[in-house]
């Protein structure tokens, strides 16, 4: 299974650090965010892994090459200035990607979840891990039925931003710049969404202050 980051994405809300600096590459303690991702792709046992670029995506495919110290072999998908946003991403994209399912992370969280997991058959057109609402998302995204499956209606958790995809969702999908929810939104509503609820480490690092956060934790487990 190849695996894929989203790197591409402007961060307004960490402005001014990210006018001159992309998100992914932000210190959470002694490596950038992008930079946990891959040591704990690795670890998982993932080998190839696709990252999107827009901007300053230069400085990423710079910083990280190949890959080769973190275990890995990188590719870089590069989206136009303004990016293509989630899916118009993940679809041009594919042809990195291959046939199979991919996994799927955002480039600006941070946690602990146990990417080995998500190495198995994957049995519709994706697979969400959610976690518990935190206080500035608290609506959430979509309920978690009993029997695994998503649903539009219920109690909601929030998208951590992880997941593994089938190429097949995103086929039919024009080329350009395309959002993720209608394309969830109907897959879901067909049945063919699975989920799972994770309470364990997830930093959504949308603001400086949740960068802090995060690096607190870093540091915490560099010293364990």
């Amino acid at each position: 299974m190849r695996a894929m980051i989203l790197a591409a994405g402007r961060g307004e809300r960490m402005r001014p650090l990210t006018d001159h600096t992309p998100k992914p590459l932000l210190a959470a303690g002694p490596e950038p965010l992008i930079g946990h991702h891959l040591r704990r792709l690795a670890q998982a046992g993932f080998t190839e892994v696709v990252i999107n670029l827009a901007h300053l995506g230069e400085q990423i495919a710079a910083a990280l090459g190949d890959g080769v110290r973190y275990g890995l072999r990188l590719r870089y998908s590069r989206e136009p200035e303004g990016a293509l946003e989630t899916a118009g991403g993940i679809r041009q994209a594919l042809p990195l990607l291959g046939a199979e399912p991919f996994l799927l992370i955002n480039g600006d969280i941070y946690t602990d979840y146990p990417l080995a997991a998500l190495r198995r058959p994957l049995p519709g057109l994706a697979h969400l891990v959610l976690v518990p609402n935190p206080g500035h998302h608290p609506r959430g995204d979509f309920a978690l039925g009993t029997d695994g499956r998503l649903a539009l209606e219920g109690e909601r958790l929030t998208y951590a931003g992880i997941g593994v995809y089938s190429p097949r969702l995103f086929e039919r999908l024009p080329e350009g710049r395309r959002p993720l929810a209608p394309l969830l939104l109907e897959a879901i509503a067909a049945g063919q969404v699975s989920g799972e609820r994770f309470d364990g480490l997830w930093i959504d690092v949308g603001t400086p202050e949740r960068l802090e956060q995060a690096r607190v934790h870093a540091q915490g487990r560099q010293h364990v």
